[in-house]
């Protein structure tokens, strides 16, 4: 992997680490094994430009400092076409994404600009018909629930598994 060169930012919201279990052990049932390269995540910004490093950081700081973690919800299970995810609900987390996407409006890139689906992503790059199914099978035992949001992370992204470049604890 090269460090040298500059690589795009991730943003993502981090889940205490029971809830983390729950939605790794789902992707690692489900999510084909060779592009199951990441721990369950919930992506915020998908490319940030890496000239943003300092800033971000301070920013991701200036959100958490103090600030006691938000409240989320797992709130259903929703298709992906050819993958399945559980939809997060979060307006604490959705202001705190407004708020870096208002700071960096003029850089966003289309993807990011276009809105935001807070999700968890536990299958993907499957043939439709077997995310169908998996979204039936999740969605028939499915009962809504909290989610504990612990901090915010920042990741250099170079085509594999992403690098850490900063996390950002709650309060």
């Amino acid at each position: 992997m090269d460090t040298s060169t500059p690589a795009p930012i991730i943003v993502t919201a981090l889940f205490g680490p029971a809830d983390t279990a729950v939605f790794d052990d789902l992707r690692r049932t489900h999510f084909p094994p060779e592009r199951n390269q990441l721990a369950a995540h919930l992506t915020m910004f998908h490319h940030l430009a890496p000239s943003l490093e300092r800033e971000l950081k301070q920013r991701l700081t200036a959100e958490t400092r103090g600030v006691p973690a938000p409240e989320a919800r797992i709130a259903g299970v929703m298709s992906l076409g050819r993958g399945v995810a559980f939809r997060i609900d979060c307006p604490e987390l959705e202001e705190v994404r407004a708020n870096l996407a208002d700071a960096f409006e003029t850089v966003l890139t289309p993807q990011d600009r276009s809105g935001w689906r807070p999700h968890v992503t536990v299958q993907n790059k499957v043939d439709p018909a077997v995310a169908k199914a998996l979204k039936a099978s999740l969605e028939a035992d499915f009962r809504p629930r909290s989610a504990r949001i612990v901090g915010l992370a920042s990741w250099w992204y170079r085509g594999g598994p992403w690098e850490p470049l900063s996390r950002h604890i709650f309060a």
